[in-house]
């Protein structure tokens, strides 16, 4: 019997996504299967976000090691009982210019964090492909892996591992030459109907690509759940706009109307904005329609993590040597830092400077809940 939460994440990995995907791979397996993560542009374009996504693995890879070597629990179930896939999506809007939070934005050239915990960031890696195992130059992995070489970013420079080290490439996933709009249909296709629940915690257009390329397997999602929007209160890019929805509201338009009786007819006029092929007339798609959960900032703001708290449970961890524990002291502290700077009322280095977890949220829903 198929597990009950079957999931595909579509993400922009930055702090709160990585976040919630660690969250999703530590989970108990009982709750949650990642089938795939679709790696699309959101504050950063993709392959920033494809290389915060690989570090991700490369550091719980070498947490499971520093756990195992002392006597702790390996943890990582979801993990460890289905390897997930993955894939890379859009890297653009479907209309207008990629909106960036460059606010938010620090690379890491420019950041003192380049300089934290660089034993821990992907050098030479052995490559293993359906026909061969090799062990290319660190330049030329990333384009056996993915077929696009991602640059350095804040989370991937402070997860560097050292560089005598040319272990194996991550066996925790598997990377997909296909777009992840493909990989998407591909799953969806070759399971039953309602067994793949859909979370987007970055823009929709992605998904958007996949419901224009085959929207009767799209509709065979048991949902989507959607990190986005703001209904009661302020937008965090506008008075009114929340980031992930105005970073392509056309893709969020396409996606939104598949929950309509008329998904053709409630669309609004793109003109040129996209290239996409309109939605068939109702009677084509047959009965079924998209089930959307939206997760609002009204619901996801009030849940928050203090640098307090953080402190507590991973400092002392990270002064055992816990790899895992490092990296998120590292980047956590620099999100806080960002806060601090951003809005106004946070004391600088206070203990009571709050992030809010708006993508760990929305993988809560779905993880048992």
């Amino acid at each position: 019997m198929a597990r009950k939460n079957r999931v595909i994440i579509d993400t922009d990995p930055g702090t709160d996504d990585v976040l919630a995907l660690l969250y999703a791979l530590a989970s108990d397996p009982a709750d949650i299967e990642v089938l795939l993560l679709s790696i699309t542009f959101g504050n950063v374009n993709v392959q920033d976000c494809l290389r915060n996504a690989v570090s991700m693995f490369h550091v719980i890879e070498k947490e499971i090691r520093w756990r195992k070597d002392h006597g702790r629990p390996e943890g990582f179930d979801a993990l460890k009982t289905s390897k997930p896939i993955i894939a890379v999506g859009a890297d653009e809007p479907l209309g207008g210019e990629r909106l960036k939070a460059a606010y938010y934005r620090t690379s890491a050239s420019t950041s003192h964090i380049s300089d934290i915990s660089t034993h821990l960031t992907p050098t030479m890696q052995t490559v293993q492909t359906d026909s061969a195992m090799f062990t290319p130059a660190p330049s030329e992995t990333w384009q056996h892996l993915f077929d696009r070489p991602p640059p350095d970013t804040i989370l991937s420079s402070i997860a560097t591992q050292k560089t005598d080290d040319t272990s194996a490439s991550s066996p925790l996933f598997t990377p997909s030459s296909s777009p992840s709009h493909l990989e998407i249909l591909r799953i969806l296709d070759q399971e039953p109907p309602d067994t793949i629940t859909l979370i987007a915690i970055g823009p929709l257009t992605t998904f958007a690509i996949a419901a224009a390329h085959a929207p009767n397997i799209f509709l065979k999602a048991r949902s989507v759940i959607v990190m986005g929007g703001a209904v009661g209160v302020p937008g965090n890019m506008t008075p009114v706009g929340e980031f992930n929805t105005i970073a392509d509201a056309v893709a969020a338009a396409r996606v939104y109307a598949l929950t309509s009786p008329e998904p053709e007819s409630t669309m609004p006029p793109f003109g040129s904005a996209t290239a996409l092929p309109e939605y068939p007339p109702a009677e084509d798609l047959g009965d079924r329609r998209l089930k959307v959960v939206k997760m609002p900032l009204d619901v996801t703001t009030p849940h928050t993590l203090r640098r307090d708290e953080v402190h507590a449970k991973v400092k002392p961890l990270a002064g055992m040597g816990s790899p895992l524990a490092e990296w998120v002291l590292a980047f956590t502290d620099h999100s806080f830092g960002k806060m601090e700077s951003l809005h106004a009322g946070h004391e600088v280095g206070g203990a009571s400077t709050a992030s809010s977890l708006h993508d760990p949220v929305c993988v809560w829903r779905r993880n048992g809940n």
